[in-house]
């Protein structure tokens, strides 16, 4: 059974940091890219950043040059590292990956106050 499981939210003032964290079980972590994805309220939910089992990483413009992420293969996890944070980032944020379907996790709330 597949199952993607995120932490790390939280609240956090304009200019600061937060790592969120994905645990990924199964084949899913070693055989897939995961994905990072985001959805704030009243907004489609879009993709922020990703990285395959072979490491070549994505980040969508937003988000060039402030976030980071990265995978630790003996702990079946992905991290995306936030840094500068913006009010814009507020959302909730979801661990993803894709294998003939897509597999989410819970989501983990965000909040960037200004």
């Amino acid at each position: 059974q597949v199952q993607l499981v995120e932490s790390g939210g939280g609240l956090v003032q304009a200019g600061g940091s937060l790592r969120l964290s994905c645990v990924a079980s199964g084949t899913i972590f070693s055989d897939n890219a995961i994905n990072w994805y985001r959805q704030a309220p009243g907004k489609q939910r879009e993709l922020v950043a990703s990285i395959t089992r072979g490491g070549i990483l994505y980040y969508t413009d937003s988000v060039k040059g402030r976030f980071t992420i990265s995978r630790d293969n003996a702990k079946n996890t992905v991290y995306l590292q936030m840094n500068s944070l913006r009010p814009e980032d507020t959302a909730t944020y979801y661990c993803n990956a894709y294998n003939s379907r897509h597999y989410w996790g819970q989501g983990t709330q965000v909040t960037v106050s200004s």
